[in-house]
């Protein structure tokens, strides 16, 4: 790292801050220094860079283009700045800490409220758990392991199977009987709503049930499976849904199954953790607990698995 082209930091602040602002006495206001420690400040930063960042106009200042490409550039590295030290101040008190990549509705309905019962087992855990919707590369994140949905293949991890999944037809009763649907070629005219990390579906789903089209990628397109339930049983169109998600609605008449047509997958979940990581007391406490905890949910009748 070339130390010699990094500014000081109190600098970079006071110009990030005026620049958000438009002025030297708001930057001031907000960083609790009078508005000639500011000016100094970004004077210092220009002198250092050799250009100038604001063009003084009157009482306001106006950002040169130079100040607004720097400005840009410098906002990305404050924002990971800051996004490490509350992580490492997340860490205070705890003897190891787990960071995890989560499926959001996985990490919501189905991990959280069981999380209390790997800190009995391990009391001393930090944990810090983000959404990721893709694999990624664990050489350059600072995850311990991520839940997966698909093939088992992630380069330089391990990948434990956790679920497998039945994914079924399903629209509300209102766009059912609406829309006449009775057989499986009639979704080929209604609209269908899709997920946007399983774009082909659809097609999977037409293929096994025996219908030729040329429109199954067709449709309005969600990010998360609990943003197409809630469309589902508003009327939105029809949706393909993993059974165990939807167990609740289905139940109680919000969502219909279609069809007794499925995709089926014997191992649809995996835990994925990078080898490397293995031997942290943390990472492998947490494997043998959310195995164990995997298992036992599915072996239930009455557990509402995740999606």
């Amino acid at each position: 790292m070339r130390r010699a082209f990094i500014p000081p930091a109190d600098t970079l602040i006071a110009f990030e801050c005026a620049a958000r602002h438009g002025s030297f006495t708001r930057a001031a206001k907000e960083l609790h220094l009078t508005q000639g420690a500011i000016s100094k400040q970004v004077r210092q930063l220009e002198d250092r860079l050799g250009v100038e960042l604001f063009r003084r106009v009157r009482q306001r200042i106006v950002l040169t283009d130079a100040g607004r490409i720097y400005l840009h550039d410098i906002c990305g590295a404050m924002e990971s700045l800051t996004s490490a030290t509350r992580q490492v101040m997340s860490y205070a008190g705890s003897e190891d800490v787990l960071n995890l990549a989560v499926l959001p509705t996985f990490g919501t309905r189905w991990l959280a409220p069981r999380l209390s019962g790997f800190l009995k087992v391990y009391p001393k855990a930090g944990l810090n758990l983000s959404v990721r919707l893709q694999p990624f590369d664990f050489a350059n994140e600072s995850f311990d392991g991520a839940i997966h949905h698909g093939d088992p293949v992630w380069a330089g991890a391990i990948a434990e199977p956790l679920f497998p999944e039945d994914v079924i037809p399903v629209a509300s009763p209102v766009f059912r009987d609406r829309h006449n649907i009775s057989e499986p070629a009639d979704l080929t005219r209604v609209p269908r709503l899709q997920l946007a990390t399983r774009p082909l579906a659809w097609r999977q789903w037409f293929d096994v049930a025996g219908v030729q089209t040329d429109v199954a990628f067709q449709g309005a397109r969600f990010e998360q499976f609990v943003m197409i339930s809630e469309a589902a049983i508003h009327h939105l169109g029809a949706a393909l849904m993993p059974s165990f998600f939807i167990r609740d609605e289905l139940a109680a008449g919000r969502l219909v199954q279609l069809f007794d047509v499925s995709l089926s997958q014997t191992t649809a979940y995996h835990f994925v953790y990078p080898e490397n990581r293995t031997l942290r007391p943390v990472v492998k406490a947490f494997r043998t607990w959310f195995l164990d905890e995997a298992h036992r949910a599915f072996a239930s009748d009455d557990e509402v698995l995740p999606g």
